[in-house]
């Protein structure tokens, strides 16, 4: 939690980031410094450029009343997502994502957001911000839409290698995000396998199952296969970074094709047809539960500092929504929840 009751969250935005940088990143954080008054946000980027694009907000008597929440940091490269991270990060010494998490490594910001390059997102974080002590990796939390929940996956694709102990610290820092974040009073936690019985998967998952069975610092309900992982039985989806962007990957593939087969079958004769028509604000409930606009991001846990990494062709709504997530992860105190939950994992380890 914040220490001080009236000191503002302060997000740095990453102006240039995205498909469609600068414009949405300047819109949204200006939308977002109207909503939320205890947000004051820092844009990083070309100055000359920044200004212009606030210049073209299409509200300027509302920004006016806002403007003193908004800051600009120059900064005159941009990381693409073409170039190998950690060798941009080294070479643009004076790029949007090294300007930016500098600010927040300075403890001057407590959050940063940005649309750009995933690989920048997650270099920059370890390396810059900084883990947060006794954490082995950071890990990309991504929230799904399951029947009665959200659920998290966790990780959702920054190791695709990992250690037993990794997957046990993923699924404690996704329980307290679901608790922090979501409200879910208690979590509960299940790990990706080939079957339910513990003794279903190769040794990473035996091992790991092994692990979490053991510790007290979240609940534990135990595997879940593959073709459960939809059905919401859990809040919390544990898994190595390979295994968890397959599932992420497929349970968008199956989603866009669902609809597209519905559309087709509904499309191909009158009563599907005037089906479609009855049932046309119940699809665009569901299609929007699966929009990526409304999230706004997917956070990168277990640095000092909260980091969302927004999807690339964000608009200005979907970066409204990230800094959003920023300030609420902030204002629950999701860092110092995990940094407690880390000891509490290393102090069972040592018992």
């Amino acid at each position: 939690m914040r220490t001080l009751e009236h000191e503002p969250i302060r997000i740095v935005v990453d102006a240039m980031g995205g498909d469609y940088a600068p414009k949405v990143n300047v819109d949204g954080a200006i939308d977002a410094i109207r909503e939320f008054k205890d947000v004051e946000i820092i844009l990083v980027g070309p100055t000359e450029l920044i200004e212009k694009t606030i210049a073209e907000y299409p509200d300027q008597a509302a920004y006016a009343e806002v403007k003193d929440q908004l800051s600009i940091v120059d900064a005159t490269e941009v990381i693409t997502t073409e170039e190998h991270p950690v060798m941009a990060l080294r070479r643009k010494k004076n790029s949007t994502f090294n300007v930016g998490m500098d600010i927040v490594r300075r403890k001057e910001a407590q959050a940063f957001v940005s649309a750009g390059s995933t690989g920048a997102v997650m270099a920059g974080a370890m390396f810059k911000i900084g883990r947060i002590k006794g954490i082995a990796r950071p890990a990309l939390a991504a929230p799904l839409p399951v029947p009665g929940r959200t659920m998290l996956l966790v990780d959702a694709g920054a190791n695709t290698d990992c250690k037993p102990e990794w997957i046990n610290q993923f699924a404690m820092m996704g329980s307290i995000y679901m608790n922090r974040v979501m409200e879910v009073e208690t979590p509960e936690v299940g790990l990706v396998n080939i079957g339910v019985e513990e003794a279903k998967g190769n040794e990473q998952a035996q091992a790991a199952h092994a692990l979490m069975k053991k510790q007290n610092v979240y609940k534990f309900i135990g595997n879940v296969e593959a073709r459960d992982t939809m059905a919401g039985l859990c809040d919390v989806l544990a898994a190595d970074g390979f295994i968890g962007n397959v599932v992420l990957k497929n349970t968008e593939g199956v989603v866009s094709a669902l609809f597209k087969l519905l559309k087709e079958g509904l499309m191909s004769n009158t009563k599907g047809k005037v089906a479609a028509l009855l049932a046309k604000d119940t699809f665009k409930g569901l299609k929007k539960s699966f929009d990526s606009t409304e999230v706004g991001g997917v956070p990168l846990l277990g640095v000092e500092g909260a980091v969302i990494k927004a999807h690339g062709n964000s608009n200005a709504r979907a970066i409204f929504c990230a800094i959003r997530q920023a300030r609420c992860v902030v204002e629950n105190g999701v860092v110092d929840m995990i940094r407690e939950g880390v000891a509490k994992l290393e102090t069972e380890t040592e018992e």
